[in-house]
């Protein structure tokens, strides 16, 4: 374990024992099995021990999970730092792309994460409580943004929703197509559409009928 250890003493090698165990996850899970797969197998498939799993991931969900609480902290850091006379637009299209960072480099082993997660109910579920996680977050900023405004609660609910929802179908369509990497800001293009279909300046006169025609596309899109 000396040679684990001194892996973990710097930034690269955290990084390094963090990817090991990930692979040795997905390896296992998919392999053996969710249910038969325990962090005592990750971490001596890894070649760590138990307590290093531990000062990693939580739990061996947590393992196939990507580093959504980093990804969330890069959103806040957008929002903390954006001009307050940046428009919302600009502000909350740079900090869902934010998010896409946590799958490009590796893009096998994220389309590996992803099957699993549809695969594994226990996965699931979890990454689908993930995704309130994004939501809440955006629209907890943008209330702040909007903060004064007509509407502004309203609007931040409407606008953090839409965006999580066209990241979501964005990001999964990319990795469901194998993530090519050649791609990526095809998929990146999609998300930016929903910059047209947020509501406007104006308040929410519209919103209904803006947000039928903007899940008509992203399906549309998503399906293409």
């Amino acid at each position: 374990m000396t040679g684990a250890t001194r892996r973990g003493r710097s930034a690269e090698g955290r990084a390094e024992v963090r990817r090991d165990l990930v692979a040795a996850a997905v390896a296992l899970f998919r392999d053996r099995g969710y249910e038969d797969t325990t962090v005592d197998d990750i971490a001596a498939a890894a070649g760590v021990g138990r307590r290093t799993f531990f000062r990693y991931f939580r739990s061996k969900e947590d393992a196939i999970s990507p580093d959504h609480e980093t990804a969330l902290g890069r959103i806040a850091e957008v929002f903390a730092t954006a001009h307050p006379d940046e428009p919302v637009t600009s502000v909350v299209l740079r900090a869902g792309e934010t998010v896409f960072d946590l799958y490009t480099d590796d893009p096998p082993l994220s389309v590996a994460r992803f099957r699993l997660t549809h695969e594994v109910p226990a996965l699931r579920d979890r990454e689908s409580a993930s995704v309130d996680h994004y939501r809440r977050l955006f629209t907890r900023n943008l209330r702040r943004r909007f903060a004064g405004e007509p509407d502004g609660d309203l609007r931040a609910a409407v606008t953090g929703a839409a965006v999580v929802a066209a990241h979501n179908l964005a990001l999964r369509a990319w990795l469901h197509d194998g993530a090519p990497p050649a791609r990526l800001h095809e998929y990146r293009d999609r998300f930016r559409r929903v910059a047209g279909m947020l509501p406007a300046d104006d308040g929410l006169r519209g919103v209904a009928e803006r947000l039928e025609i903007a899940v008509g596309r992203l399906e549309r899109g998503a399906a293409s």
